[in-house]
């Protein structure tokens, strides 16, 4: 039985992905280009500045001893102390970990925030490990990482395959390894954090409910009612739950969902709360749930809606289900989910995109209170923490969508430029030591 355990651990490795560092250059290069940015910042801002692997040993539930490789990319601190998450997953390596702490640093600085990118995590599948063992895993990433994160330099937060429980088990660690007295000066290492252990209400939904938003702003400004509309989802986690919801709520009707093991289709809608239940019994899919029709792997993005909301990985839509789609809005739960061939596709047939950058960054603007409220010893309730989260939203949508009115360019160009002429204005008016 053991063995049989390990070799499929063995087996089940999936393919890397492939190009998200060209993706974020072809983009922060077009940006670049538009507003005239300086040849030095930008070499600067072409690099990361630290890249941190490391290998550490943990004893497995059998007694073995398995070694495992983790990661953590800090790409830019101008703006204050690097910010992202840390995800568990087969395809996380350094490049991958590259692209996303770039998108984190254009993310936090569009968002108006006082950190700067990063992004990391463990080459692990999750599903392969007991409970027991996934905290070992993550107490011994910690402890290897040592201080580079810190509640002033570098605060990671969930991502894919985290949550929670494994940002209360990397803040225990963090905090035992302090002097006592400086123990709880130093909660705020990470965010995302259980509500009972420093955590925000509300951060849960925080991502999910940006990405509504931003759907909500472009719909209010093109006087387009979101009732009757119908909308496909692609990953039924955290993100793609919440925004879910919040759309229902709104009227819209959910009519296609995709998780790693399949796809399902019923343009009569599917019901949120029925399906997160279903999920949550059959071990977090979404097949065979009542009511709804199988749909091919390939097929998924040609669903006939209104808005697609990928909410899962990156490099999803591409050059070969771009045409396919029938969506007039695609809402960027994730990060790089749409990579540039399928984007000029996208954009050539007049569909609105809404980028990763601004859609998803409810979640981090979340961690942001967070982060706050652990420094000043608040505590916020979740209507005020809403109600700040849609304020700020508001004031980077805005912003986005003037630009791009004014300078005639698409959102994700507009959202870069908006982003990096901040680092830029930043780096001019303190220099470059020495």
């Amino acid at each position: 039985m053991e063995n049989s355990k390990i070799e499929l651990k063995n087996k089940k490795k999936a393919v890397p992905l492939k190009g998200m560092m060209d993706n974020v250059m072809e983009q922060f290069n077009s940006a670049a280009d538009h507003i005239d940015l300086h040849p030095n910042i930008r070499k600067i801002l072409s690099i990361t500045n630290n890249e941190i692997l490391v290998n550490f040993p943990v004893k497995m539930d059998n007694g073995n001893v398995e070694v495992f490789t983790g990661y953590r990319v800090q790409h830019n601190g101008a703006l204050g102390p690097y910010k992202g998450g840390l995800r568990y997953h087969a395809t996380v390596d350094l490049d991958a970990a590259r692209a996303l702490a770039m998108w984190m640093t254009w993310k936090t600085s569009l968002a108006g925030l006082p950190y700067g990118g990063a992004k990391g995590g463990i080459k692990i599948d999750p599903s392969l490990y007991s409970q027991s063992e996934l905290e070992r895993i993550t107490r011994r990433f910690t402890f290897a990482l040592a201080d580079n994160i810190g509640p002033e330099h570098d605060i990671p937060a969930p991502d894919v395959n985290t949550n929670s429980q494994t940002m209360a088990w990397i803040a225990d660690t963090y905090m035992s390894t302090r002097p006592p007295a400086q123990r709880s000066a130093n909660q705020h290492v990470v965010t995302g954090k259980p509500d009972g252990s420093g955590g925000l209400e509300g951060r849960d939904r925080a991502t999910g409910f940006g990405v509504y938003l931003t759907i909500k702003f472009w719909a209010d400004k093109n006087n387009m009612d979101l009732n009757g509309k119908r909308f496909i989802v692609q990953g039924f986690g955290n993100v793609g739950y919440w925004a879910s919801v919040f759309l229902e709520q709104d009227g819209a009707k959910l009519v296609g969902v995709q998780d790693a093991k399949g796809s399902i289709e019923n343009q009569d809608g599917i019901d949120v709360e029925s399906l997160f239940n279903y999920t949550q019994e059959k071990g977090g899919t979404v097949m065979d749930f009542p009511k709804s029709q199988l749909v091919a792997k390939n097929e998924f993005f040609s669903i006939d809606c209104d808005i697609c909301i990928p909410a899962a990985l990156g490099n999803q839509i591409t050059k070969e289900n771009a045409p396919h789609i029938k969506a007039k809005i695609i809402a960027e739960g994730a990060n790089g989910p749409t990579n540039v061939e399928g984007e000029k596709i996208l954009l050539d047939r007049g569909v609105v995109i809404i980028p990763d950058i601004l859609c998803n960054s409810g979640g981090v603007i979340g961690s942001y209170f967070e982060w706050l409220q652990n420094r000043s010893g608040e505590i916020w309730h979740l209507e005020e923490v809403l109600d700040k989260l849609r304020k700020k939203l508001k004031g980077s949508f805005d912003k986005v969508y003037t630009y791009s009115e004014n300078e005639n360019v698409d959102f994700r160009t507009a959202a870069f430029c908006i982003a990096i002429q901040r680092i830029e204005k930043a780096y001019i008016q303190r220099g470059i030591f020495p």
